[in-house]
């Protein structure tokens, strides 16, 4: 789905091509549009909408399974958490089936009448789109609830539950989360700027299009078992690493568990491809932009490098760590500048991948260029006339070369080579074996 939108607690989602409407996980049979391009389900041609949430709307609102009394029983369970902390986690020990609906509700402190809500159990409370800014909330729980786009602009969370917790699109600038469990989190679009993150346990959490800005990152905490095999090693201890920022933990998760990195490499080696080429003038960069467009539209990952490199690597060691994730990799020679001592880093040590040469047919590739001709993974290059004449020519003259030429050089091609030439020889022995007078 492309975003989540929320009606009365209730998650919305939509696609438009093909359309495509999801309300609380639940898929809506039927979603089509009309001749003026409105939306609407089949079997109720009299609901349409511009939008798939304005329909989804509808559809609530319609819907007395979906909508209910959904909004008087937030306003019962609200005027119970009026009560008080102890009062509400008293009520929910002895309601543990019933999930509090809190969705959109204003739980600030002048609003609630409550001085905190400290220690308060929100597990599996539906908070969507709450507001729950500058509140006290040290050691509140929140397993398995959903916040999506709620507002805790600079509250205290310090040492909150939020062990499988949706957390998308909330909005946390500012907001104290030091010795916060963050185990399992699900964090997208999530806006943590200036917002301090000290010694939080990370395990299991997934971070997507986080806003970082200004924000402290010290001492997250993963646990993982060094083996990672998984029920294998129960027997084994846990080992305890700090990381210093919520994205890179995930990725440092992968590199510690074999099993699980595995599992990238094989998914990223499949699909990415590294462009390199010269940016300027501009029309040079138009040629690796419309190259890179192509791919994409061909379910490839292209990578093109006009952007930043990393602060602790120089652009050549960042494009060589790149290359070595890539399927293959596609070297634009025109007006060579830096791309020399690129493929100076990549030919001589990277023979698993196919390096695929292309060359506008006005110019000739740069002297040295010689020298890599004898590396059977580097394919003679292939000269086009314009931009159209590469993007028209792409599948024929570059991507089919490089991937017939990764195929021919995987091992098990090497194998099946060897067997076929094994074979050949034992035929040939037999002839030569064979008695002339017969």
């Amino acid at each position: 789905m492309s975003r989540a939108d929320y009606y009365v607690g209730l998650t919305i989602e939509g696609d438009e091509f093909p359309p495509k409407l999801t309300i609380d996980g639940r898929q809506v049979e039927g979603v089509t549009t009309d001749e003026d391009g409105l939306f609407f389900v089949s079997e109720r041609p009299e609901v349409r909408a511009k939008t798939l949430y304005q329909l989804g709307q509808q559809i609530i609102d319609r819907s007395p399974e979906l909508k209910g009394n959904r909004e008087a029983i937030r306003d019962d369970h609200l005027n119970i958490l009026r009560r008080g902390v102890d009062h509400w986690n008293t009520w929910r020990r002895e309601n543990p089936a019933t999930r509090p609906l809190l969705f959109g509700a204003d739980l600030r402190k002048e609003k609630l009448g409550l001085p905190h809500l400290n220690s308060v159990d929100f597990a599996n409370a539906n908070l969507i789109e709450a507001d729950l800014r500058e509140m006290q909330l040290i050691e509140a729980n929140f397993h398995e609830a959903n916040l999506g786009r709620a507002r805790l602009h600079k509250a205290d969370l310090t040492r909150a539950n939020f062990c499988r917790t949706d957390l998308y699109d909330t909005k946390m600038p500012d907001a104290t989360l030091n010795d916060a469990n963050l185990q399992g989190t699900q964090l997208a679009k999530t806006n943590f700027e200036r917002a301090k993150l000290i010694g939080c346990k990370v395990y299991g959490m997934s971070a997507w299009d986080l806003n970082l800005k200004d924000v402290v990152q010290q001492d997250l905490i993963i646990r993982y078992r060094p083996k990672g095999d998984g029920e294998n090693d129960e027997g084994s201890s846990e080992t305890q690493l700090s990381i210093d920022d919520l994205q890179v933990a995930q990725f440092m998760y992968m590199l510690l568990n074999n099993k699980n990195l595995q599992t990238v490499i094989n998914a990223t080696t499949s699909s990415v491809v590294l462009i390199l080429g010269r940016f300027t003038p501009l029309e040079r960069k138009m040629v690796l932009d419309a190259t890179r467009d192509a791919l994409r539209s061909r379910r490839y990952v292209p990578i093109l490098f006009d952007f930043t490199p990393s602060a602790n690597r120089d652009l050549t060691e960042t494009i060589q760590l790149v290359a070595n994730l890539a399927k293959f990799v596609i070297a634009d020679l025109s007006d060579a500048k830096s791309i020399p001592q690129e493929l100076s880093h990549i030919v001589p040590n990277l023979p698993s991948v196919p390096i695929q040469p292309i060359l506008l047919a006005s110019q000739r590739e740069y002297a040295m260029f010689e020298h890599w001709r004898r590396y059977p993974w580097v394919l003679p290059e292939f000269l086009y006339e314009n931009q159209a004449y590469l993007i028209d020519h792409l599948d024929e003259k570059v991507i089919t070369p490089a991937t017939t030429r990764l195929q021919w050089m995987s091992p098990q091609a090497s194998l099946t080579d060897a067997i076929r030439e094994i074979e050949k020889l034992r035929r040939q022995l037999a002839e030569l074996q064979k008695d002339p007078h017969e």
